[in-house]
């Protein structure tokens, strides 16, 4: 079967994880529920937000390679993922309104969840590991 005959729910998600276990594992499990047609790999949000700034300038955000999702891991070096999100959200673009945020974490802490609200209701707080499930509530 090739790509252009299946059904993606989205053309493109951006994982941002320090592990590259997790992304590895992620990235199949997005492939195998046809969830996006690309996926894109960040190990920190650091370099995360340096792939979306260069989209943005580059005009590769305008031709459909922009992350409609992105899976942020919480505890990660250089840049982790609640400042990640307070970054992103304050770069002046439609595009990231339109973008899905979801904290992907294995953090069972509480105020986590208190603090990704406080960020934005928006955001969608999941616990490790993603499943089929968790992708068909997004």
């Amino acid at each position: 079967m090739n790509n252009t005959s299946v059904k993606y729910k989205y053309n493109n998600v951006l994982l941002i994880d320090d592990s590259e276990l997790d992304n590895f594992i992620n990235e199949k499990i997005v492939e195998a529920h046809c969830y996006a047609r690309q996926v894109h790999v960040s190990t920190d949000g650091k370099s995360a937000l340096e792939f979306i700034n260069n989209l943005l300038i580059t005009g590769g955000s305008d031709n459909g390679t922009f992350p409609e999702v992105m899976f942020v891991d919480l505890n990660m070096p250089i840049m982790g993922g609640f400042e990640f999100i307070e970054h992103f959200k304050k770069i002046n673009d439609p595009k990231i309104l339109a973008c899905k945020l979801v904290i992907l974490t294995s953090s069972i802490s509480n105020s986590d969840k208190v603090r990704a609200q406080k960020i934005g209701n928006d955001i969608i707080f999941l616990n490790k590991p993603l499943t089929h499930q968790k992708l068909d509530q997004i």
